[in-house]
């Protein structure tokens, strides 16, 4: 589902997920504290909706929050859910300005009341807009979700609305938190790490991978015309051959 972008002249793939990584080091390099550093970090998320919207991506993913991350200093921790908070109010008014749609994946019964009603509250008012797609990764492990996927069809097999012989990879695709999402094209981590960190397992089957040094702070629309430029040498087989290969 990729896109050519005229002025470019590349192809802009369709899902872009990332990987927001690097906001505390980043911090830490300017003798500021780590939650500086994710503060600024919501701000980038913000600028780059516009960037990547401009540019022709129809679906946008970022991993904000994982169920790893409750591991982190409780100051850390407070810190990220008060952000998350003010961006979710926030995000409702732009979102609707610029006819974006929102979507929250993850483990949502786990956070805070007041956070599960900003997160019900920007699905619905954003439902109905038709722009690009912007997805957020809120306390979402890879793992927790094919787990969940799992036990919802267990479930249905066991209530005998399916037989075991009829799951296909497209039940458990059906099942995910991402149902209503293609697979990513291309997945960018900042920071320098080369890991996919439990996001997206099963969706990245077979997208491409880009990885930066760039810290996420510091990553623009420059950084990210260079990922699309390395997205476009690259060819895409999804397992099968070239024709010509021998």
């Amino acid at each position: 589902m990729d896109f050519f972008n005229e002025e470019l002249g590349l192809k802009i793939p369709g899902h872009v997920a990332v990987i927001l990584d690097g906001n505390g080091r980043w911090a830490k390099q300017r003798k500021m504290p780590r939650t500086y550093g994710h503060k600024v970090g919501s701000q980038v998320v913000e600028d780059m909706l516009n960037i990547v919207d401009d540019l022709g991506v129809k679906y946008f993913t970022v991993y904000a929050f994982s169920t790893e991350n409750w591991k982190r200093s409780q100051e850390e921790v407070s810190t990220l859910m008060g952000i998350l908070r003010w961006y979710l109010k926030d995000c409702v008014k732009k979102s609707m300005k610029n006819n974006v749609r929102c979507r929250v994946i993850g483990r949502k019964e786990e956070l805070s009341p007041d956070i599960v009603q900003s997160i019900e509250n920007l699905e619905e008012k954003t439902k109905n807009n038709t722009g690009l797609n912007f997805t957020i990764a809120i306390n979402y492990g890879g793992r927790d979700e094919i787990t969940r996927a799992v036990k919802k069809i267990a479930a249905d097999v066991k209530a005998g609305k399916i037989n075991p012989d009829d799951i296909t990879e497209q039940t458990i695709t059906d099942n995910l938190d991402t149902r209503e999402l293609p697979d990513p094209d291309l997945l960018i981590r900042t920071s320098g790490e080369q890991r996919l960190s439990n996001y997206l397992p099963w969706q990245l089957a077979y997208t491409e991978f880009y990885f930066t040094d760039t810290y996420w702070p510091d990553f623009n629309k420059e950084e990210l015309i260079k990922a699309f430029e390395k997205y476009n040498k690259r060819e895409r087989r999804f397992g099968g051959v070239k024709e010509d290969a021998k």
